[in-house]
């Protein structure tokens, strides 16, 4: 055998995301110091997370500005960077760039052809409470079937969708895109870039009515998902939602071809039958179109088991087996910040903490204390919780209003942060109240010095209301009685 045949033959090389040509129609530019002979592998706005070839794209943001980075992000690798005609005089030098007139608007751009060349089905997901967790989960069913792309994290606004759709390969079988607004008209532009094949609208609670003159008005921003929704196609919509039928209407009137419901309601599509909560999963029995499904669901709660359901309709209409969807569910785990558990030792052993810190609603915050209600809790329930922003002039109401989900749901203690919350400590019984705080970082020191082996302590709040500071001061404090940080359970 010859010394050619005994060597083993190189790794294949992945086709680029986006060679340079493909770059310049899309993006609109003209090249300056020379187009790259490489392709692109990935396409960033942030030099912190940036790879090594990587296209960068200098968006201005509402406190910095990509333009003030684009030396950084070449050092690190970048095989080009993306900018504006005012900047490039002074930018040139440094490496390959891409010239454009508006560097978001050549973002978009990129976003529509990536979406142009594709074959994938796409689904789009939105709603008030949800979101991310049904899109990770669909995540989870479709790639029992072939390669998925999907947003990261939350990347669900005017840059985060675009950006999500540059980054999809070609190659791509399923594509799943979450769509958030704070303001009536955000949706549709996003939607109309997306081109789902299937949108999926979680609920429709108040959240961010500050912008909004009612709820009603809420569902009709959330229906803005159907405008882009690809005709012939399928919404999915919660069937005990109070909004369904004002949604559905407006589904058929953008050209659905089908509207499916999900939820408890005797006629819903996909009918909740059961679910029995555990720590760390839920066993869910469900009727979806005539068929009956025992599976378990790889995080806890009975709201996660009913957007379970969404998922498995969505991913049916995708072209994917049932059983092998709903089997994939086990591999579903909640995110850092959206109902992710942990586990930390206190000075007197261990207790488990569900941190639930990026974001808060009334809805959300009922649908975890009704999750924390059903749990086992050796020893007390404590909740610390922080403002929910964005309610308008309801707010103080709504907030007082939680008193009675966590007395309900039996918390021993709640401690509260920020100025809103004070309006949930005064309404309390004095018996459950932990105490208030202004701000995260001082009930941070409270919790710490009164949680106790056993307990069960759920944080949750706004992003704005920094309640993450509460899960790291209690990660450090564990790492003080000898664990290393915390022990990540496989979801919750």
């Amino acid at each position: 055998m010859s010394e050619t045949a005994l060597r083993a033959d190189p790794a294949p090389r992945l086709e680029p995301l986006w060679t340079g040509l493909e770059l310049v129609v899309p993006l609109e530019a003209r090249v300056v110091g020379g187009v790259p002979r490489r392709g692109a592998t990935g396409v960033s706005i942030d030099t912190r997370t940036l790879k090594p070839d990587e296209i960068f794209v200098a968006i201005r943001g509402v406190s910095s500005d990509g333009h003030d980075h684009v030396a950084a992000a070449l050092e690190k690798g970048a095989l080009a960077a993306v900018v504006d005609e005012a900047h490039a005089d002074a930018l040139k030098g440094l490496g390959p760039l891409y010239v454009v007139r508006d560097t978001l608007r050549a973002l978009e751009n990129l976003g529509l052809a990536a979406r142009a060349r594709t074959q994938a089905r796409i689904c789009a997901v939105t709603g008030s409470v949800g979101k991310t967790s049904t899109k990770e989960a669909l995540r989870c069913a479709l790639q029992s079937a072939g390669a998925v792309h999907a947003s990261v994290a939350s990347y669900n606004n005017h840059w985060g969708v675009p950006l999500t759709l540059a980054r999809m390969p070609k190659a791509s079988r399923f594509g799943v895109f979450e769509i958030g607004m704070n303001h009536p008209g955000e949706i549709s532009p996003l939607t109309r870039m997306t081109r789902p094949h299937v949108a999926i609208v979680t609920t429709v609670a108040p959240v961010h009515v500050e912008a909004f003159p009612s709820v009603e008005a809420i569902a009709d921003a959330k229906a803005e998902i159907f405008d882009g929704l690809e005709r012939g196609g399928l919404a999915v919509l919660p069937r005990d939602n109070p909004h369904f039928e004002r949604l559905a209407a407006r589904a058929r009137a953008r050209g659905a071809g089908c509207v499916a419901s999900f939820g408890e309601h005797a006629r819903a599509d996909a009918r909740l039958l059961s679910a029995r909560i555990f720590p760390d999963h839920s066993l869910v029995e469900a009727d979806v179109c005539g068929r009956l499904l025992s599976f378990r669901l790889g995080a806890p709660g009975r709201h996660q088991a009913t957007n379970a359901l969404a998922v498995l309709l969505a991913a049916h209409a995708l072209g994917v087996d049932l059983e092998a969807a709903a089997g994939a569910l086990a591999g579903f785990a909640p995110q850092p910040g959206r109902g992710q558990r942990l586990e930390f030792e206190a000075q007197d052993g261990r207790y488990a903490l569900i941190d639930e810190s990026y974001n808060a609603n009334p809805a959300s915050m009922r649908a975890a204390f009704e999750l924390a209600g059903a749990l086992p809790a050796p020893g007390r329930r404590v909740a610390v919780l922080g403002d929910m922003l964005e309610l308008g002039p309801e707010a103080p109401r709504m907030h007082a209003e939680l008193a009675a989900g966590l007395r309900d749901n039996g918390f021993d203690l709640v401690f509260t942060a920020g100025p809103l919350s004070r309006h949930l400590h005064d309404a309390l019984p004095a018996d459950m109240q932990g105490g208030w705080r202004a701000s995260a970082a001082e009930i941070a020191r409270d919790v710490a010095a009164s949680v106790r082996a056993g307990d069960l302590v759920v944080v949750k709040g706004s992003n704005g209301a920094r309640l993450r500071e509460v899960v790291e001061a209690l990660r450090e404090q564990s790492r003080k009685f000898g664990a290393d940080g915390a022990r990540e359970e496989r979801s919750a």
